[in-house]
This record gives C-alpha cells, sequence and structure tokens, in this order.
C-alpha cells in the first residue's frame, strides 16, 4: 500500500511538472525584425487585453528569421513572424511556413485591399498588413547646418560628392526593410542605372551598419548626417523631439509591413488573437505612439493622428509600382551582390569615388581656366565605368536555378561570391587609379 501511495505522489508530481497542452496555449512566442520600442509596446498591450497569455519575443534580423523558420519547419516553435519586408513572407509562403488564416470581416472590410497598386493583404490569406510604409531619407539638421550640406530631396543626391563621407546605410542581407530599399531604387531606375546610382552612393557612404537600427541612431546622435531609412524610424524621432528631418523621394513605394502565422505553431489560437488585436481600434492607434511612428492600415484612423504625421493614403506618393514577384525572386542575389560589391568592399569604393570626385573638380577648374581637358575627360570617364560596372545582369539576377543555388548549394554560393568580390576589387582599384591619371592630366 505504501509502495502504491508513493507510486501515485510521484506520477501525480511528473503529471503537474510536465509541460501540458493547457500551458502551451498560454503564451504566443513572435519572430520579428522590429525594434524593441515596438514590440516591447505591443507585448504589453496584447498580455493586458488578453490576461494569462504570455509574449514571448524571438528579435531576428529579417534573413535571419527567414533561415531560421526553415530549419525549425519540421518542428515549429514560433507562433508569428512579424516584419516590414514583404518579399520575405512571399518567400515564406512559397515554402509553406506560413498557415492560411480567414479573418472576420469586420476587421478587413474596413482596410483598403491596395496601397497604391500593391495588396495589403496576401489574397489567399497567409499574411496580412498591419501598417503601410515608404522608404526615404532622414537627416540632422543640426548636423547638416554645421557642414553647410543642402538637405537631399532624391534618391540621385547621394551620389553628389558633397555628402561623401556624411552618409549611413544598414546591409540589405542584414535588414528587410533596407533590402525593400534597395529593391526600390532598382526597380524605379532599372538594374544598370540603379546599380551605378548604389554604386555611387555606396561610395559616398561614411559606413554601412549591421543593423537597421545603426542607422537613425547615427543620424541622432551626430555621427553622420543623413540616413537612408524606413519612414518610421524618421517619424518616430520628429515625433520624440530630436532635430532631424524626414522625406520621401519621388521616386518610392509604399508597402504593407506584415504579419502571419507560422504554419504548425505551437499557438494557434493565441497567434490568430495576436494577429486580431493588431488590426483592431486598440492595435492600430498604438501605431501612432511616439516610441513607434508608423502609420495604421485602416484609412479612418488618420483623423486620430498627430500633427504632421502623413497620410499615405491619400498623399500623391509613390512613382514606383513595387513588383513583389521580382523582388522575391531575385532576393538572394541581389544581397549577396550588395555585400560583395560594397559592404565588404567598402574601403576600395570609397577610396575609388573620393579619387573620382577630386579629379571632378581638377577637371572643372582647368577647364574654367581654358585648359584643355580632353585627356583628363576620357580617364575620369573610364574611371566612372570602372566604378560603376556590374558583374550580373537583371536576367541573371533573377534566374530561378541561380537564386535556388545561393539558398541551397554553399559552394555554387562561395564560387560566385568570390567572383564577385575579385571583380570589385580589381575595378575599384582600377577606377582610383584612372581618376588619379585624370586628375594629373587636368593640372
Amino acid at each position: 500500500m505504501r509502495a502504491l501511495l508513493q507510486l501515485l505522489v510521484f506520477g501525480l508530481v511528473a503529471f503537474l511538472g510536465a509541460p501540458s497542452a493547457f500551458a502551451a496555449t498560454k503564451e504566443v512566442v513572435i519572430v520579428t525584425s522590429f525594434p524593441k520600442e515596438l514590440f516591447e509596446a505591443y507585448k504589453k498591450a496584447f498580455e493586458a487585453a488578453r490576461p494569462g497569455v504570455r509574449v514571448v519575443v524571438k528579435p531576428q534580423q529579417t534573413n535571419a528569421a527567414i533561415t531560421y523558420l526553415r530549419e525549425t519547419r519540421a518542428k515549429p516553435d514560433a507562433d508569428i513572424f512579424w516584419a516590414s519586408a514583404v518579399d520575405a513572407f512571399q518567400v515564406l509562403k512559397a515554402d509553406g511556413l506560413l498557415e492560411k488564416v480567414a479573418l472576420p470581416d469586420a476587421l478587413l472590410s474596413r482596410i483598403p485591399k491596395t496601397i497604391g497598386t500593391f495588396p495589403i493583404h496576401d489574397p489567399d490569406g497567409h499574411y496580412f498588413g498591419f501598417a503601410v510604409s515608404g522608404y526615404g531619407l532622414m537627416w540632422n539638421t543640426r548636423y547638416l547646418a554645421l557642414h553647410k550640406l543642402p538637405q537631399p530631396k532624391e534618391w540621385t543626391d547621394l551620389a553628389d560628392g558633397r555628402y561623401h563621407g556624411h552618409l549611413v546605410i544598414s546591409a540589405p542581407s542584414r535588414s528587410g526593410t533596407t533590402h525593400l530599399t534597395i529593391e526600390v531604387i532598382l526597380q524605379a531606375y532599372g538594374w544598370e542605372k540603379g546599380w551605378a546610382l548604389l554604386l555611387q552612393m555606396g561610395g559616398n557612404m561614411g559606413s554601412i551598419t549591421e543593423r537597421s537600427f545603426g542607422v537613425p541612431e547615427a543620424v541622432l546622435s551626430g555621427q553622420y548626417g543623413i540616413g537612408v531609412v524606413i519612414d518610421f524610424f524618421g517619424l518616430s524621432a520628429i515625433a520624440s523631439g530630436h532635430p532631424v528631418a524626414f522625406a520621401y523621394p519621388s521616386l518610392t513605394s509604399v508597402v504593407p509591413a506584415s504579419m502571419a502565422v507560422v504554419k504548425g505553431g505551437p499557438n494557434a489560437e493565441n497567434a490568430r488573437a495576436f494577429v486580431e488585436y493588431l488590426l483592431s481600434d486598440e492595435g492600430q492607434l498604438r501605431l501612432f505612439s511616439p516610441e513607434i511612428g508608423r502609420l495604421p492600415v485602416v484609412p479612418d484612423l488618420y483623423a486620430k493622428a498627430p500633427a504632421a504625421y502623413p497620410n499615405l493614403f491619400t498623399m500623391k506618393l509613390g512613382g514606383v509600382n513595387f513588383n513583389g514577384k521580382l523582388s522575391s525572386s531575385r532576393r538572394n542575389v541581389l544581397n549577396s551582390l550588395y555585400d560583395h560589391l560594397i559592404t565588404f568592399r567598402h574601403a576600395e569604393l570609397r577610396a575609388a569615388w573620393a579619387a573620382i570626385f577630386a579629379a571632378e573638380n581638377a577637371v572643372g577648374k582647368a577647364r574654367a581656366a581654358g585648359k584643355s581637358v580632353a585627356q583628363a575627360e576620357q580617364s575620369l570617364a573610364e574611371a566612372k565605368k570602372l566604378a560603376t560596372a556590374m558583374p550580373v545582369d537583371a536576367t541573371r539576377a533573377s534566374d530561378k536555378e541561380i537564386n535556388a543555388a545561393f539558398k541551397d548549394k554553399p559552394d555554387v554560393k562561395s564560387k560566385r561570391e568570390t567572383e564577385w568580390d575579385s571583380f570589385a576589387k580589381t575595378n575599384y582599384a582600377r577606377a582610383r587609379e584612372a581618376a588619379e591619371r585624370a586628375l594629373a592630366a587636368a593640372k
């Protein structure tokens, strides 16, 4: 009898100590690329709205999150994927990693089907927009005044030699929002002209940060003057009273920041509740708080927006009809190209453009003085051509086999990247030499 009693006691202890299905429903696990200010605000609010549910947040930059969800697909431990990069959701949907969800009409009927020409929600119900975003330029007004620099208005302004060393951006391979910005520029100007602009901008960058948050931090601190950012970084800084400004270039795109329920996640009911909370009035209005500074997907709520907050549903903004399928088709190649042409060869690229700008100034002065500059101009043109050359055209960049190899065949990826790195190193050295010849010829 005593032995039986002990067995029953041990069994009860084991039962109470073991994770149960009931305990599993008491949390929701979120993988997100958003800053702490945003996800902490929503964690606190959702836990208050749904007592007994604990929100567990796993911060990941977008590309790392995609990898994480792929690696855990056999036994998912996340319930929600929450990020700005809409093409990341298209990639995950194609991989079969997102759950199809039917939301109440009462929530969806208040939200337009598109922002511009881009769908706010996945038509098949695998992901939903909760905020709309544009991409642009944020600058420190005191910094520009101190350095006597003009306020930028367009992406092309960032190629101006006056901004050399005053700009900051994050790497698209480490930031989903920067990836979308790079795609916007490429879709606005085309592959060849777009990359020429990106390489000139890259040469002007003072720094390339590892996370998108590093860009507004560098601008706010006055370390650099101008940052390439998603709008909410600028809007939240302005709302908080910092000496900064933000502008949308005429060629930009407006797309949704989205959320999705992970297929097979352990807490499906709470995941769905979190999605519905974000689309409720309470969840949408919270976007206007100064520490978040984002723009709702429900147009009627803009009547309650803080002063000076833009309404992207009524503004004449855009110029670029963002092609999400094109973006997702070349995502792997684009990120790798940017890293090996700009991020990893930033010092060489920056030196090449410094030499080009010095030569341009010298040629301009020589021309104004009536000197012959034909030889100098020829060398200068050669330098610019070398500094903006691309090893891959648009067709190859979107090739399915190449992009699949970048995901699944490390040896193929490594071979390509080695070739691109060598291409960049050689071309930037030759560009610098040509610019120095132009400078010498102009004297």
